[in-house]
């Protein structure tokens, strides 16, 4: 059954971090300075899409120019696209998967800290979401932070009001591929959530969790 199996080093979460070329820092600062927000936007879409290393580079020296916070050596790969980056901090060494997408929110925030790893095609609803240091986020998985009262009954539930429930993922657990986390949930430490779960509760530390909702497995021991 296991013809084939083997076991490699990890690559990412080990690898060293390498600080930023000034020139980066200062041609982010001018960009953030001498253009408004909607030019700035304008010239990052130029390059979203690009496989070159001038299109990584220019991503990540515009990237740095929208978002609240940006650490060193950010890799942003092709189709990211990033809404209100005002509230967005990212930290060193954060690695962002093709066609992901960060859906913050005027007055809300997003933090995701140092050395996570994104899949590509993965969606945040980041209107109060924390991601803590070495995070993997599994590709196609998703996190919800808000939902709709329902309420009155007699209009659409499209139109009633939202509710905003924070969402944190704690340091050194890992969200499988195609999870979704619903709004309010915290994901503990080194906590293992399974592939396509749907995790309506918050998970303990060190704990495994699958299903669809999310269940307890066993303890990471």
């Amino acid at each position: 059954m296991d013809e084939g199996k083997r076991r490699v080093k990890a690559v990412f979460g080990t690898r060293e971090i390498s600080e930023d070329p000034a020139f980066e820092r200062d041609f982010s600062v001018y960009i953030r300075n001498a253009f408004s927000s909607e030019e700035v936007c304008a010239v990052f879409d130029r390059f979203r899409d690009g496989e070159t290393r001038l299109d990584f580079l220019m991503r990540r020296i515009i990237l740095k120019a929208l978002v609240k916070y940006l650490g060193n050596d950010v890799t942003v790969s092709p189709g990211f696209f990033i809404r209100h980056p005002e509230t967005v901090e990212l930290g060193d060494g954060v690695f962002i998967g093709n066609n992901t997408f960060i859906q913050g929110r005027y007055d809300g925030y997003c933090q995701i800290g140092n050395r996570v790893w994104i899949g590509p095609g993965s969606y945040f609803d980041a209107r109060a979401l924390v991601i803590e240091d070495f995070v993997g986020w599994g590709p196609g998985a998703k996190v919800l932070g808000s939902e709709h009262t329902g309420y009155p009954v007699d209009i659409p539930v499209i139109q009633t009001d939202l509710v905003v429930r924070p969402v944190r993922i704690c340091k050194g657990s890992d969200i499988g591929t195609n999870a979704v986390l619903l709004p309010g949930v915290t994901i503990g430490a080194g906590a293992l959530v399974g592939a396509g779960a749907v995790v309506t509760s918050d998970v303990e530390p060190n704990t495994v969790v699958a299903g669809v909702p999310a269940r307890f497995l066993k303890k990471r021991e």
